[in-house]
């Protein structure tokens, strides 16, 4: 089974940026390495959400955002190994729409906020055509 560490004060800032950003769907990218099936995440790159037109259940990423995470990963010895992001008022699960736009062997922690409140912090990883949970811990 793939599994993500993720560091309680990573996982805290995830919680606190998803409940601020609240009611819109919030991202950002993850910095780590990647050993087998274990992603070590070392730090988050905040990104803002672009999307046009459909913030409350989209996100997308700016290019340069992308670039920027890419350069500090590199810089440190690390790289992007994955993308974390909201759900308001919806599970921590995938949506079809994040199926669509999933990269294999990256990891997509998945926080549902609930009224504001982050309920739930699940993290995915793309297995063929689906996504398998994968186990996460500090």
């Amino acid at each position: 089974m793939a599994a993500l560490h993720l560091p309680a004060r990573l996982r805290d800032r995830i919680l606190t940026l998803a409940q601020k950003g609240y009611p819109e769907e919030v991202c950002g990218l993850l910095l780590g390495r990647q050993e087998a099936d274990t992603v070590a995440v070392c730090d988050l790159h905040e990104t803002r959400n672009v999307h046009p037109d459909r913030t409350a259940d989209r996100f997308l990423i700016e290019p340069q955002d992308y670039l920027g995470a890419e350069r500090a990963a590199v810089e440190r010895g690390l790289q992007v190994v994955g993308v974390w992001h909201s759900h308001p008022d919806h599970p921590a699960c995938p949506s079809a729409t994040d199926l669509e736009f999933a990269w294999p062997g990256w990891s997509y922690p998945i926080v549902s906020v609930n009224s504001g409140v982050a309920t739930e912090l699940r993290s995915w990883r793309l297995d063929g055509e689906v996504f398998s949970e994968e186990e996460m811990f500090p």
